[in-house]
C-alpha cells in the first residue's frame, strides 16, 4: 500500500472517531455526515500525516503522541495553578516579558504543535517563530530567567522531547 494511502486511512479513522466522540448521534444521517466529513478531511489533508517511509513507525509514534497528550494536560494543570496563584496573590507578583527559546525541531508540523502547546499553556504565548534559526519568541507572564538556555528548559523542553519522537 502506498504511503499516501496509509496516511489518508489513518486520518479518516482518527477524524471519524473524533466526530463520533464529539457528536451526540441520534440517527443515521448524523453518522453519514460524519463519514462524509471524515472522508473529505482525509482526502484534503491525509497525506500530511506520514510524509515519508522513515516516519511510518506508527505504533511508536502513536505511543509517544499519547505520552505527549498526558504531558500537555499535566503541564496545563500546573500552569493553571501557577497563574491562579499569581492572580489571587495580593501583591500580584508578575514580571512579564518576551524571551527567546531555542528548538531542535525542524519540521513545520512539529514546530507548529510546539508553538501551539506553549500558547495553550496559561502564562505563555508564542509571539513569533524564526524557523531558520530554530527560535521561538514567547511572552511569559512571569519571566523566571532571561537566559536563552534556561528559558528553553523552562518553556520548550517540557514538550520538545516527546514531539521529536512523534514528528521527527
Amino acid at each position: 500500500m502506498e504511503t499516501k494511502t496509509k496516511s489518508r486511512i489513518i486520518v479518516f479513522v482518527f477524524a471519524l472517531v473524533v466526530w463520533f466522540a464529539l457528536t451526540d448521534i441520534k440517527d443515521y444521517q448524523e453518522a453519514l455526515i460524519g463519514i462524509a466529513i471524515s472522508m473529505l478531511i482525509s482526502f484534503l489533508t491525509g497525506h500530511f500525516l506520514i510524509a515519508n517511509v522513515a516516519s511510518q513507525h506508527l505504533i511508536k509514534r502513536t505511543f509517544h503522541f499519547l505520552l505527549y497528550i498526558i504531558r500537555f494536560i499535566w503541564e496545563m494543570i500546573i500552569a493553571n495553578l501557577e497563574v491562579a496563584y499569581l492572580v489571587i496573590h495580593p501583591m500580584l507578583p508578575i514580571k512579564p516579558g518576551i524571551v527567546k527559546i531555542k528548538t531542535k525541531l525542524t519540521k513545520d508540523s512539529a514546530i507548529t504543535v510546539l508553538a501551539n502547546s506553549i500558547t495553550l499553556t496559561p502564562g505563555t504565548l508564542t509571539v513569533d517563530i524564526n524557523r531558520n534559526k530554530g527560535e521561538l519568541y514567547i511572552h511569559w507572564i512571569n519571566v523566571k530567567s532571561k537566559d536563552i538556555d534556561q528559558a528553553t528548559k523552562e518553556i520548550g523542553e517540557r514538550f520538545e522531547k516527546t514531539l521529536t519522537e512523534v514528528y521527527e
